[in-house]
């Protein structure tokens, strides 16, 4: 790699000075506003929450902005903001599931207490919040590059972002707007899509995730789970056939795992 001139340092470091600066400013809020939490009530706290995470989403940007400035100056890639940029998207992630929660496969009833807590925070805010998060995740994981020791690791974070996609739609009264006449019918269609688009893509890496790397059956019993959770939504809207499609293919699934399961279980040259 090519010596990097004291001109092109002092460039670089004059050009990110003042995104630094930001980033402390909001760190600094973000931790005052933390320290308020606890004397909320449910519903102020949720929608605080809902606050920080879109906020630490912003912080992520700016991270993979000061990637691309160092990139652009310097040459050479700088995974401390890179790595920055990921864990602010954990960071927007854990304040959404303290929002929503963080069941992937369960009956609405078990977390639709959460959502009335939010209930002024509308759909076509949940959306964008939810298509920011993931457009933020695809962002860092482009940047750092498809050979990256973080690889597996973001199938976690797309599989939470499915999660919360899933439980910020309160289906109880979600479904009843899927209609032409309501208004913001198309922008529901498209939440309804992304959150079926999600699930089924967090099911397929983590069986990936199985097969080519871990080998773990609880990667596995994930990647089942999302299947049952878009059955679940599938049921929940009205969609029988496609239902008992994503049944079937679970059942495949769980079949596939149980024998491996068993296999292992028997250990090396012994029959299952």
């Amino acid at each position: 790699m090519a010596k990097i001139s004291s001109e092109a340092k002092k460039r670089y470091f004059d050009r990110v000075q003042e995104y630094k600066k930001h980033i402390d400013v909001v760190l600094a809020r973000e931790k005052t506003i933390a320290k308020t939490l606890e004397s909320e009530s449910a519903g102020g706290a949720a929608h605080k929450r809902l606050l920080l995470a879109d906020e630490r989403l912003n912080l992520a940007s700016n991270y993979l902005l000061l990637n691309r400035i160092s990139l652009a100056l310097l040459g050479v890639r700088n995974d401390a903001f890179l790595n920055d940029a990921r864990k602010s998207c954990y960071q927007s992630i854990i304040y959404l599931e303290e929002v929503v929660s963080d069941y992937i496969d369960t009956p609405f009833s078990d977390y639709s207490e959460n959502l009335e807590r939010i209930e002024g925070y509308e759909d076509e805010s949940r959306y964008y919040l939810c298509r920011k998060l993931g457009f933020t995740i695809d962002s860092v994981k482009e940047d750092f590059g498809d050979n990256s020791k973080w690889k597996w690791s973001f199938v976690e974070l797309e599989g939470r972002l499915a999660t919360v996609t899933k439980n910020f739609i309160n289906f109880k009264s979600f479904v009843g707007m899927l209609d032409p006449r309501v208004e913001g019918y198309p922008m529901r269609v498209e939440f309804l899509a992304l959150c079926k688009e999600l699930l089924l893509r967090s099911a397929d890496r983590y069986r990936e995730k199985y097969e080519l790397s871990t080998l773990r059956i609880d990667d596995f019993k994930i990647a089942i789970a999302y299947l049952h959770a878009l059955r679940r939504v599938y049921a929940i809207v009205g969609e029988p056939d496609n239902a008992e499609s994503i049944k079937k293919k679970s059942e495949v699934w769980t079949s596939k795992m149980n024998a491996d399961e068993q296999r292992a279980a028997s250990g090396p040259g012994k029959k299952a």
